[in-house]
């Protein structure tokens, strides 16, 4: 190879690195900031392909995509002197890289630290105001909101950083306090039982109660149909002795003996103690009685 060859591929190498240095590329997930000898020149370079100078110039790319911090949870103290804990996240991203270099330095651990400080501060004011059921149940929506708005501004402004949203994933109670409460509501549910208890009880009273008034009733309509019912037969038996006594007296008083006789010797033991000129046996002794 001869030595303009040489020289040329020489050329050419230093033009390609020369060139290299000169040309960077933001990908559509990053934003960037471009540095003068440690100054800043130029700040939130869109994807595409940008130039710098070589070795005067430096870029730091940030990613652009919406983040996720998920803090540890933290201790709050609520109107009613309650504390609770709160496990929250907030959604954040880079809208001005040159605030967020710096308020960070281009640091994401600095930079989560400053907005987790931000969100508990927020957080706290909050509790503060609301009362523990406000918090729990009543009013988590409007308060998430109010935070959310309050922290953007906020994160805007010092840090260049947009807060998209911020969560609560869950509001619990210190130990010591659940167990109060489980306390609490363990009597509660015990008081209730009891007043549930009590009111079956009572019901129970009244429909056994109700039930024994009718039964009486039942029983006493029965027994009056009975002595009804017994008093018609009694009648119309004694309307029929009558008319068999007027027809024949004479052999309506021997079927009555005879009957009297069947009842009193039904049985083998049956004894009974009489004169023999008893008028009970007057028509063993004659069929007319005499």
């Amino acid at each position: 190879m001869s030595k303009a060859s040489m020289f040329s591929i020489i050329v050419i190498l230093i033009g390609l690195v020369v060139v290299s240095s000169c040309v960077y590329v933001i990908d559509e997930r990053e934003v960037g900031i471009k540095f003068q000898f440690g100054e800043i020149v130029e700040s939130n370079l869109q994807p595409g392909l940008h130039f710098k100078l070589p070795v005067m110039q430096n870029v730091k790319k940030f990613d652009a995509r919406i983040l996720t911090l998920d803090s540890r949870p933290e201790r709050f103290l609520t109107v009613g002197k309650k504390f609770v804990i709160v496990d929250a996240f907030i959604k954040w991203k880079i809208i001005d890289v040159k605030a967020y270099y710096k308020a960070t330095a281009g640091n994401r651990f600095q930079a989560t630290n400053l907005l987790s400080n931000s969100m508990n501060k927020g957080l706290r004011d909050e509790f503060a105001s609301r009362t523990l059921t406000e918090v729990v149940s009543g009013e988590r929506d409007q308060l998430m909101a109010k935070i959310g708005q309050t922290l953007n501004k906020q994160t805007q402004a010092e840090f260049g950083i947009e807060v998209v949203d911020v969560r609560v994933k869950g509001i619990d109670l210190p130990e010591d306090l659940n167990k109060n409460v489980y306390r609490r509501m363990s009597t509660e549910r015990e008081r209730e039982a009891r007043e549930t208890r009590s009111q079956g009880k009572e019901l129970a009273e009244g429909i056994r109660a109700d039930a024994d008034r009718q039964k009486t009733v039942i029983v006493a309509n029965a027994y009056k149909e009975s002595e009804q019912m017994r008093g018609s037969g009694d009648a119309i038996a004694a309307s029929a002795y009558a008319t068999a006594y007027n027809k024949d007296s004479e052999f309506y008083s021997f079927t009555r003996s005879l009957k009297a006789y069947t009842e009193t010797f039904s049985g083998k033991e049956d004894v009974l103690l009489l004169k023999p000129d008893s008028d009970f046996f007057k028509y063993m002794k004659s069929s007319s009685g005499k």
